[in-house]
């Protein structure tokens, strides 16, 4: 098999049968078929711009040798449906999935691998990987301008820097386009939330949009809610109120809040309206708070069980639970009312037998806030009682919501 770089094949001389036909302008990608492999190659020609299918070039040496003659390759009606290497990535931005981060494309790796079967000679050319280092960026500037043997030897000095084609996520901001190709951020999504909120900042506003608008809604709220607030009041506002509701949604109600409390009225309420019921009132009466107050920076998601509970009751609870994570370090005990009563520390439950009454195993003491202790007060409680969580209690002593650490750290980060 042998590497070719894009930029060494465009511009390169097409040989029909009967002689030289035109010259390469553009080398063509069928998504929706074959995610790697060279589909077709725009040729230019005397009679205007054809298409050359790989299927018909019998090999690649110093130029393209085509079984086919020139007047047998259809004219060219339009790209639909076709990513073209050297117009959609060449100078484009793309995300390294493997890298997590974003990188723009100095050229294409293309891998050839010739072979005769009974038919006579095939060719396959596959994209390899994208070249974002210096190498092709040189290949490009001095192209034409030293011999080959010279700039490969030149070349062959520098370190390459490549990333494999499978660990490429392309922006795409046309949504039609996204759809006919393909494209979506299946390899983005599978890195941790706070990965894709950096890829993001990096992006432009239309091609942050494009990113969430392919993310499932799920995996759009959690990077949401780890990008900073400047950047999602942009997104927010960039999606259309139906999609925007779909991921404010997945959102933990207190991040949510948070950000609907940035945006204006009017396009708070588009959004709203478009949510469910239940998670549209839990982010209304958390809007209904300051935020610069214990209940503006609680989460009213958390499992609360009655006085008369048992740790098997807790179990069950827990598998059932669809809140975060970072709520059930702690299950707290209420009664009849309402009424905070207790706290149980999730690793008393663990060893405990399935027996055991929940109110045998509450921590003392028990610290809480009211809904409108301030936001040092909050701090210096997480602080004083080493805390991952901090229930708040209304002016009726009834459990409201509760505070995480996370919170406390996005609140402590604002300050800075």
């Amino acid at each position: 098999m042998t590497t070719l770089a894009l930029t060494e094949l465009l511009g390169a001389t097409v040989y029909d049968p009967s002689g030289a036909a035109g010259r390469v302008r553009e080398m063509t990608l069928a998504p929706q078929e074959d995610r790697s492999c060279i589909a077709s190659l725009i040729v230019k020609t005397k009679s205007g711009n054809r298409v050359l299918p790989l299927a018909a070039v019998a090999a690649i040496d110093g130029g393209i040798r085509a079984t086919t003659a020139v007047g047998d390759w259809a004219a060219i009606n339009g790209t639909e449906g076709l990513f073209l290497l050297d117009r959609d990535l060449l100078d484009q931005q793309v995300i390294d999935v493997n890298g997590r981060k974003v990188v723009r494309v100095n050229d294409v790796d293309l891998e050839l691998d010739s072979s005769k079967g009974p038919e006579g000679p095939r060719t396959v050319l596959r994209v390899l990987s994208v070249d974002v280092g210096a190498r092709g960026a040189i290949r490009r500037l001095l192209r034409g301008l030293a011999p080959r043997a010279v700039l490969q030897t030149f070349l062959g000095k520098i370190p390459p820097r490549s990333i494999p084609w499978k660990f490429v996520d392309v922006i795409e901001t046309d949504p039609a386009r996204r759809v006919k190709l393909k494209i979506s951020h299946e390899g983005l999504a599978k890195l941790h939330p706070a990965d894709i909120a950096d890829i993001v900042e990096e992006l432009a506003p239309d091609e942050r949009q494009a990113v969430f608008q392919t993310l499932d809604e799920e995996t759009a709220a959690e990077a949401l809610e780890e990008v900073e607030p400047r950047v999602q009041k942009s997104i927010v506002e960039s999606l259309d109120s139906d999609r925007a509701a779909d991921i404010v949604e997945e959102m933990d109600p207190d991040a949510a809040a948070d950000l609907l409390g940035d945006l204006s009225e009017d396009r708070t309420e588009q959004i709203l309206v478009h949510m469910e019921p239940e998670a549209q009132q839990e982010v209304v009466e958390l809007l209904e708070h300051r935020e610069e107050t214990a209940a503006g920076r609680m989460t009213t998601e958390f499992l609360a069980l009655p006085v008369s509970a048992t740790v098997q009751n807790a179990i069950d609870s827990l598998r059932e639970f669809e809140g975060g994570p970072e709520v059930v370090g702690t299950i707290y005990l209420v009664d009849s009312h309402g009424t905070l009563v207790g706290a149980v520390p999730l690793a008393r439950i663990v060893l405990a037998p399935p027996s055991t009454p929940m109110l045998s195993l509450q921590q003392e003491p028990l610290v809480l806030a009211h809904e409108n202790a301030s936001e040092n007060e909050v701090a210096e409680l997480f602080d004083k009682y080493n805390l991952q969580n901090l229930p708040v209690i209304s002016e009726h002593n009834k459990l409201s919501g509760v505070i995480t650490s996370d919170d406390v750290i996005s609140m402590l980060r604002s300050k800075l």
